[in-house]
């Protein structure tokens, strides 16, 4: 996920559903929904709700939906990966609608990896990973070694991690 305004992404599994809904998958076509198939694709029904009245402003149990959210973001995400004051829209991209010649996970033992503009230590942060997080990767380059390997992996548009923190489930491509 990502700001609006592109500055700062935080890769991070999902662990929750929720807050509002349990079974809104709203990453689906609108024909393969759980529930509120006559929303389009990626319109989360909590916002429908709160914004446009949807289901007469309430969640899937009845609620008064009184926050737009359709992701309930831990405090590390919120704070330390996208640098969030407070209530704010992000992009959101699931691993599992997209495509990626290769997709990976980070290894880091716990403590969330920096991701660079670059491939290089020095280059600014562009974000976060989380350990655990399962990332698309879409090319490799050569970049400054970090524990033995020169490799780098572009997992989104200017958005660098060093292999050496990166598992990938198949052969990655040079960019």
């Amino acid at each position: 996920m990502c700001r609006t305004d592109g500055t700062r992404c935080e890769y991070a599994p999902v662990l929750d559903v929720g807050p509002w809904n349990e079974h809104d998958d709203y990453w689906n076509p609108a024909d393969r929904r759980a529930q509120f198939g006559s929303l389009p694709q990626g319109v989360p029904e909590a916002q429908a709700a709160y914004q446009n009245g949807f289901n007469g402003g309430k969640d899937e149990r009845g609620r008064t939906v009184r926050n737009p959210a359709g992701l309930d973001l831990a405090d590390g995400t919120f704070w330390d990966g996208l640098g969030l004051k407070s209530n704010s829209y992000v992009d959101v991209t699931f691993l599992w609608t997209g495509s990626s010649p290769a997709s990976g996970v980070v290894t880091t033992d716990g403590a969330p990896l920096v991701v660079r503009t670059s491939a290089d230590n020095a280059a600014p942060p562009a974000g976060l990973a989380a350990d655990s997080a399962q990332v698309p990767i879409e090319c490799s380059v050569q970049g400054e070694a970090v524990d033995g390997t020169t490799r780098w992996n572009r997992i989104g548009p200017g958005h660098y991690v060093s292999e050496a923190y990166l598992r990938a489930d198949a052969a990655v491509p040079s960019c």
